[in-house]
């Protein structure tokens, strides 16, 4: 393991990663439910598929661009929020996978060898 002054990275505060990483459909659902708008309402306004809305506020479907700039018309909340939150969600949920993380220390290893 490579420390930073003999501190594990994954200690450091700005390095710690989330349990559970937030979906940004979760933000979505907490905000149509505060404004009171009820998902098929909000689907037929943003032109998507009820089934589309419903599993992207459960964090089943990820939010894309096009749907995060049809959010931003809608409700007047900025785009690159929900684009920046699906891609550290992204993020995060690829760090937990153990295939992947098994890979990328390989790589780690085979590149420390080249230096």
């Amino acid at each position: 393991m490579i420390t930073l002054n003999g501190i594990d990275p994954k200690r450091i505060a700005n390095n710690i990663i989330p349990f559970e990483p937030t979906h940004p459909g979760e933000l979505l659902k907490d905000e149509l439910h505060e404004r009171g708008i009820s998902q098929k309402r909000f689907a037929e306004v943003v032109d998507v598929p009820y089934t589309a809305l419903n599993e992207i506020l459960n964090g089943k479907r990820p939010m894309s661009v096009d749907f995060s700039l049809r959010v931003e018309a809608a409700l007047n909340i900025e785009a690159d929020l929900f684009i920046n939150m699906q891609t550290r969600y992204n993020t995060q949920t690829a760090r937990k996978d153990s295939n992947l993380s098994q890979k990328l220390e390989k790589i780690r290893s085979l590149c420390a060898s080249l230096l």
